[in-house]
């Protein structure tokens, strides 16, 4: 009888685990927040984005701050028309992260925009486990991808 018992608890311990620790391990992600971008090739802090929920449930990510622009209050003049952005709009304030959606601490099937090309690319983006102060964005466009880390700016 008390093997019976003994097992019954293990198994309740196991599927109360199941259950808590992929809410407790989702919740330890904070990925919503203000990130520094670091130009490729200069190495230099370049932007600051902010990352945020939207009322839709989907995350995206728009420009607020440029830092040391070449020019000032610059445009995007080779971005799409499209719902989320005009062609020749501000930089600051331009949304070049579209309906991300969380899924497993990892904000996945959406888009990110490089406003220097014009160009939207597949998009995947994930804290680095052993840094969360460090941010992991992947642009991809079928096998071919590229991945930039920003840090957390605040």
């Amino acid at each position: 009888m008390q093997r019976k018992s003994i097992f019954i608890a293990t198994l309740l311990m196991l599927f109360i685990n199941f259950l808590i620790l992929p809410n407790q391990a989702q919740a330890q992600i904070p990925i919503p927040s203000e990130w520094k971008t670091i130009d490729d090739n200069t190495g230099k802090e370049r932007s600051i984005i902010r990352i945020f929920k939207s009322t839709d449930g989907k995350y995206y990510g728009k420009i607020v701050k440029l830092i040391n622009p070449s020019e000032p209050d610059p445009s995007c003049t080779k971005c799409p028309n499209d719902a989320y952005r005009k062609n020749g709009e501000k930089i600051v304030g331009l949304l070049v992260i579209t309906n991300m959606d969380l899924v497993n601490g990892e904000l996945v099937n959406g888009n990110i925009l490089d406003p220097e090309n014009g160009k939207d690319y597949s998009c995947k983006i994930w804290l680095d486990p052993a840094a969360p102060n460090k941010l992991y964005v992947r642009g991809y466009w079928g096998v071919f991808y590229r991945t930039q880390t920003w840090y957390r700016a605040n």
